[in-house]
């Protein structure tokens, strides 16, 4: 018998398939928010999407925060936190991708905690201890935010964040149950403004999300049975949506099998090598998290297949392709999406794979992997691998 516990985090709603500009205003007037501070990127800005919740949200929007880069690196979480504090904002409104949501995160820790350099940053970093179900005694105290996801990074879904030092070129992860969103709006019409190839990458991750949890070794049964449907969907809607990017109702079943995919750690599974590598990828080469699943996933399949052959037959034919090895079953799909299948592809330099492999022992999701990783020397060999 394999005893299991469910851990559910702050989030209290989500809305599937709304609009945006009517579902935020449903959140705003169920909690009381009248002081909405609005987060997102320069290129999200521009979209119709969002000018039309700002449009929306009228005297509501007390300011707005656009200067969001990709791998949340520390200047432009401090910069943030300082303009909401400004503000006097009583709700954070992070309309993006998961480098949007994940700023926004640490902006609340950085603005509950007073922090205001870099230095505090670091010293306010930590994760390993921390579960996303306990409430803190000062709950009350948090400012919350609501997120309108603009990707499949699946961001949204979790209390934790990644914020780069890019001095040291290392991602340090924040892990605050309060900074979850309130709410979460799921709305497929808002991510027509995303550019294919970031979409689909992003469905990738979400790939790895489900394929990581479901190569876990005794987990709880719902692992593989959200595992299983969240495949489904993402493996069927992610071609759907390449054929036809009009196709909501395609959008919306990759949203659904991304949200499946990530809500997996509400029953303890948790990430391994293919994410942790994926996570120094991002800092010291600045890698997109959907292009590091889709070099890496495959290729951390391949490794860990002799202690979980059985749970990748699963994968496999979840997504579709009973009789191929998990990995091959990746790849393809990948290969479909028309997106890098090698490493070679994304940018990493092959001299730096030592580096990376140091930096990789000290990523909390190594430890989690299935197949043990004690030494550098494994990591050299999926890195070799997946070139």
């Amino acid at each position: 018998m394999t005893p299991s516990i469910h851990c559910f985090n702050a989030t209290e709603r989500i809305s599937f398939g709304e609009p945006a500009t009517t579902a935020v205003i449903k959140e705003l007037d169920r909690t009381g928010s009248q002081r909405v501070f609005v987060l997102g990127s320069r290129s999200v800005a521009l979209t119709p999407s969002y000018q039309a919740i700002i449009r929306a949200l009228g005297s509501r929007c007390v300011g707005q925060f656009t200067n969001i880069t990709a791998h949340v690196p520390q200047a432009c979480v401090l910069e943030g936190a300082q303009a909401a504090r400004a503000a006097n904002a009583d709700v954070l409104l992070a309309i993006g991708g998961g480098s949007v949501i994940d700023a926004t995160k640490v902006m609340l820790v950085a603005m509950k905690k007073g922090l205001s350099t870099p230095a505090q940053l670091h010293e306010a970093a930590g994760f390993a201890a921390t579960d996303g179900s306990v409430r803190p005694s000062d709950t009350d105290d948090w400012l919350r935010m609501i997120a309108v996801p603009t990707t499949l990074s699946a961001a949204e879904f979790t209390w934790f964040a990644g914020c780069s030092d890019t001095t040291a070129r290392v991602k340090e992860i924040f892990g605050y149950p309060m900074t979850a969103p309130r709410a979460v709006i799921v709305d497929p019409l808002v991510t027509l403004d995303t550019p294919m190839n970031l979409f689909l990458s992003s469905g990738i991750k979400a790939v790895d999300h489900a394929a990581e949890f479901m190569a876990m070794l005794n987990v709880d049964p719902c692992v593989d049975a959200f595992g299983t449907a969240a495949l489904g969907l993402l493996s069927k809607g992610l071609p759907r949506v390449l054929a036809n990017p009009t196709d909501l109702d395609a959008r919306l079943d990759c949203q659904r099998g991304m949200a499946m995919s990530i809500r997996i750690l509400e029953f303890g599974a948790r990430v391994g090598a293919s994410h942790a590598i994926g996570h120094v990828f991002g800092a010291h080469a600045g890698v997109g998290h959907g292009y590091t699943s889709c070099v890496l996933l495959p290729a951390v399949m391949r490794y860990n297949k002799v202690v979980n052959a059985l749970k990748q037959q699963m994968i496999a034919q979840a997504m579709g392709c009973a009789g191929m090895e998990a990995a091959d079953a990746i790849e393809q799909l990948v290969r479909s999406l028309n997106l890098p299948t090698r490493i070679r592809d994304v940018g990493v330099k092959r001299e730096d794979f030592s580096i990376i492999a140091d930096k990789v022992m000290h990523d909390f999701g190594i430890k989690n992997n299935p197949r043990p990783v004690t030494q550098t020397s494994q990591l050299l060999e999926i890195l070799e691998s997946a070139w």
